[in-house]
């Protein structure tokens, strides 16, 4: 057996970017600031920020163009993808990111202009399904 799950609460870096596939099938990208906070044992407060790249495919990536922006709190579950590229000088990049499976919509909804949303919206069974290569489409139908 084995598990791959992630499961975030954030906010926003960026407003998510809506773009179609070749066939038609949206997809959403952003990233998600999580970050831990603590104090030392000097007294002094820190505080560590991760920023995650998140994918979301189909209804869900709709969804969260519509409703979510900069700043907003989102909770998210999905598994973790790791692919790699060639970008335009032809050097090899390496990339993880997280394939929403579920999310909430969390915080005050007026948060960073967030209009009135659903609470939660899951996946339809073939949104979270792998395809290709692990991926939900081929990388020849990937947008970015």
């Amino acid at each position: 057996m084995s598990v791959n799950k992630a499961i975030l609460i954030g906010n926003l870096g960026r407003d998510p970017e809506l773009k179609y596939t070749q066939s038609g099938k949206a997809v959403a990208t952003f990233t998600l600031a999580t970050t831990e906070r603590w104090t030392g044992q000097d007294g002094q407060k820190h505080e560590d920020t991760t920023w995650h790249n998140i994918v979301a495919w189909g209804r869900q990536g709709e969804v969260l163009n519509e409703y979510m922006r900069k700043g907003r709190q989102i909770y998210i579950e999905g598994r973790i993808v790791n692919r790699n590229y060639d970008d335009k000088e032809g050097n090899k990049k390496y990339i993880s990111e997280i394939v929403v499976q579920n999310f909430s919509f969390i915080g005050n909804r007026a948060d960073a202009g967030g209009g009135s949303a659903p609470s939660a919206i899951s996946p339809e069974p073939a949104q979270s399904a792998p395809g290709p290569e692990g991926t939900p489409a081929g990388d020849d139908d990937l947008p970015f």
